[in-house]
């Protein structure tokens, strides 16, 4: 019996045969990723159903030496859940992992598996009249522990953070397989580091995430659902303020969307189209927590009238409305697959520098790449942006002139202040650009930590660092 049989033979006893997988075809999903540029080759995928069969999996691969590339529902954008090329990786797919072991309505709290889809969570939230806020395009199939492991955000920051903040325990497997117990609820706890700090948005790089107790909130209520058509970009940072000092924090999400961002979905995504025809270039579907006849959100938008913050809204009358105006914004993403070759950069930069961003953005790229047509959404309330470019194959073939792009953009971005990597994460596709981007010292701090706690650079090598 060969090494690698008796390494394979030894994961199924651990497993179990049926989630134990070496076959080619059965890995292909797992070895691309989700917009099918990435494609990796791995030795195994094993699936395990419990925290201690994930451990017992690293334990084994630190004595083989075997690279361990933990996935989730495997729907990132920068390849870090997908192994390399070498055909001598392990995956670790954590979608067994998939139980609600509690939740707490007075407490506030659940505790919930890695491979758990996000949307479950959110319906088992609505199920005790609590509610769960992290929502993206994704929630249908992306897992928790990859959200948090990417330190996801979404459309509902600007109310609630990121997926950081919604974390008050983890339970994590290290690189020699021992386990940190962490799930506890507490919404106040000064007794240390906060250790579990160190995993969200490492990206399996430094442990794997098994459990994570979440945090919960009340129910927001009835929400209204509006789409405002703006005069230009620059526009929405006012707007966005303006409507911050009458709404308050009732304000879920606010959404700036570009005018060929619509145009794309309504020709790729059947089903998705906004319910009535509206001039301009420039869009907010902003989500708040008040009636639809708020007396405050009336005045709001009379006043943004006037003075020439919007030329015109629509507020969703009913549910299904809402969910169709929703779901425009959601298939953004998929319909530029559709439309042809794409390059995708997450940034954010400062809100206040949000317009300048737009126009300079613009006028380089117009003289650099001129074939190159920007779709721009993005979150405006925490400075996210999805500056993404649908480019003639060409182009895209070109990888110079991709990375010119590239460059292009993330200089501008880091001359205001803002960050290349604002959600997706670092994976393999930017890990030049956070040496570039980031200082020196900060860099060899990332280091120092993942050489203490993975000595043998076995989780998820090749990604962030």
């Amino acid at each position: 019996m060969s090494t690698t049989d008796k390494f394979v033979g030894d994961l199924a006893r651990i497993v179990g045969q049926k989630n134990c997988v070496t076959d080619e075809q059965a890995l292909e999903p797992h070895v691309t990723e989700w917009r099918n540029v990435l494609h990796g080759k791995a030795l195994v995928m094993v699936s395990p159903g419990t925290t201690g069969e994930v451990a017992d999996i690293v334990r084994l691969c630190s004595s083989a030496g075997v690279a361990v590339v933990p996935q989730g529902g495997n729907t990132g954008l920068c390849g870090g859940a997908i192994p390399d090329e070498s055909g001598r990786q392990l995956i670790l797919s954590l979608s067994r992992l998939n139980r609600i072991r509690s939740i707490d309505a007075d407490d506030f709290s659940m505790v919930a598996e890695a491979g758990c889809v996000l949307a479950t969570l959110q319906q088992a939230a609505r199920a005790v009249d609590r509610y769960f806020p992290l929502s993206l395009s994704a929630e249908g199939s992306c897992q928790i522990g990859g959200n948090l492991a990417t330190n996801a955000g979404g459309i509902n920051v600007i109310r609630y953070g990121t997926a950081r903040q919604q974390v008050l325990g983890l339970e994590v497997v290290l690189a020699d397989g021992s386990i940190i117990d962490g799930l506890r609820s507490l919404h106040k706890d000064t007794a240390g580091y906060d250790v579990k700090q160190l995993f969200i948005g490492s990206e399996g790089t430094l442990g794997i995430i098994t459990a994570a107790t979440l945090r919960l909130y009340p129910d927001p209520g009835e929400m209204t659902t509006l789409l405002m058509t703006l005069p230009d970009c620059g526009s929405a940072v006012t707007l966005l303020a303006g409507m911050r000092a009458v709404l308050g924090d009732r304000i879920e999400s606010f959404e700036l969307i570009s005018r060929y961002a619509l145009e794309l979905v309504e020709r790729h995504i059947g089903g998705a189209a906004l319910p009535c025809e509206l001039a301009g270039d420039w869009f907010v579907l902003a989500e708040a927590a008040v009636a639809e006849d708020s007396i405050a959100l009336g005045q709001f938008l009379e006043e943004a009238f006037e003075q020439g913050r919007i030329s015109d809204a629509v507020i969703a009358k009913n549910i299904a409305e809402a969910e169709t105006l929703w779901r425009v914004r959601h298939a953004i993403s998929e319909a530029q697959k559709y439309e042809g070759p794409s390059i995708k950069h997450d940034i954010s930069v400062p809100i206040c520098r949000m317009r300048e961003f737009l126009l300079r953005c613009a006028d380089r790229l117009r003289e650099q790449e001129p074939s190159a047509k920007p779709v721009i959404f993005g979150h405006v309330g925490d400075g996210n942006l999805h500056y993404n470019l649908t480019v003639p194959k060409d182009l895209f073939r070109d990888q110079n002139r991709v990375e010119r792009v590239t460059a292009t953009i993330y200089d501008l971005v880091a001359e205001l202040g803002g960050s290349f990597s604002a959600e997706h994460g670092v994976g393999v596709t930017k890990r030049a650009h956070l040496e570039r981007y980031r200082g020196g010292t900060e860099i060899e701090l990332m280091r120092r930590l993942k050489r203490a706690l993975d000595p043998q650079n076995l989780l998820n090598p090749g990604k962030v660092i």
